[in-house]
C-alpha cells in the first residue's frame, strides 16, 4: 500500500494531506475525515487499513487553513485552556461555506487521480467531521454514494447552519455511530435528528453504540473501545461495499 503526500487546491489555497493507493491499480475512491486532532498516526492507520480492503483513500488535511500537521500538541491534557483555544483556532475558519468549497475540491481531486475508479465516493467523518462528511455529500450530490460518520458532533441544533439541514440535497446512503454519553451530540439531540432523517426519506441507519464514548474509534484516544471500534470498521467497511462499485 502506497502512502503519497499529496497537495490539492482550493478556491481558498492549497490543502495539504495523504492518498493511500495501490500501484497501478483504480479503485474506488473515499474520503477520510479526522478527528479535530488532524492527520497523526491512528489516523494514518485507519486510512490505510481501509485502502486495504479495496479503496483509494484520500485524507486531507481539513486544517490546512491554519495549520500544517501535527495540528494540536499532544502533551497538551484534554480540558486545558491552551488546547480549547486551539480547538477555536481550528474550528474558526471552517464555516459551512468553506467547507462545501473544500469539498468540491477534494471531490474533484479524487475523481480526477488514476487510481480512483469512475464510479461514486465514499465519505467517512470523525467527531468534529461527522458534518463535514454530510456537507460533501450536499455538495456534490451527484458524487458521493455513501457517507459514514462516527461519533459526530452537533449533527443537529437549533442554529440556521446546523448539518441536519443539508439532507434535502443529500443523495447517498447514510451511516450514524453515536456515542454514549455525549455532549456533543446528546439523546435529545439524536431523536431529533433521527425524526429528520426519517422526514428526508433517503436509505439511513442510526445507532447508538452502548458503553462508547466520544472518540472510541481512535486508537489514541483515552476512551477508545477496541471491540465497538472493530464493529465501526465492519459497518463502514458494509457500507462501502454496497454502494462503491
Amino acid at each position: 500500500m502506497i502512502e503519497e503526500a499529496i497537495e490539492i487546491r482550493t478556491a481558498d489555497g492549497t490543502a495539504d494531506g495523504l492518498l493511500y493507493r495501490e500501484e497501478g491499480q483504480r479503485r474506488p475512491g473515499v474520503i477520510h475525515l479526522t478527528d479535530i486532532g488532524g492527520i497523526r498516526k491512528s489516523h494514518r492507520d485507519m486510512a490505510k487499513r481501509l485502502a486495504e480492503k479495496g479503496y483509494t483513500v484520500l485524507m486531507p488535511n481539513v486544517f490546512y487553513r491554519t495549520s500544517k500537521p501535527p495540528v494540536m500538541d499532544s502533551t497538551i491534557p484534554m480540558g486545558d485552556e491552551r488546547r480549547m483555544k486551539r480547538f477555536e483556532e481550528l474550528r474558526a475558519p471552517l464555516t459551512p461555506d468553506a467547507i462545501e468549497r473544500d469539498a468540491t475540491a477534494y471531490l474533484n481531486f479524487l475523481t480526477g487521480h488514476s487510481a480512483a475508479s469512475a464510479g461514486s465516493i465514499g465519505v467517512v467523518g470523525y467527531c468534529f467531521t461527522g458534518a463535514f462528511a454530510m456537507r460533501t455529500a450536499a455538495a456534490m450530490p451527484a458524487k458521493v454514494a455513501a457517507v459514514a460518520s462516527f461519533h459526530g458532533g452537533g449533527l443537529y441544533t437549533d442554529e440556521p447552519t446546523s448539518p441536519h439541514l443539508v439532507l434535502p440535497r443529500i443523495k447517498a446512503r447514510l451511516y450514524f455511530g453515536h456515542a454514549t454519553k455525549d455532549r456533543s451530540m446528546t439523546p435529545e439531540a439524536i431523536e431529533k435528528f433521527d425524526r429528520a432523517l426519517a422526514a428526508w426519506g433517503g436509505k439511513y441507519q442510526s445507532e447508538v453504540y452502548d458503553g462508547a464514548f466520544h472518540g472510541w474509534t481512535t486508537a489514541d484516544a483515552p476512551v477508545y473501545n477496541q471491540s465497538q471500534a472493530e464493529r465501526a470498521f465492519d459497518k463502514l467497511t458494509e457500507l462501502f461495499a454496497s454502494t462503491l462499485k
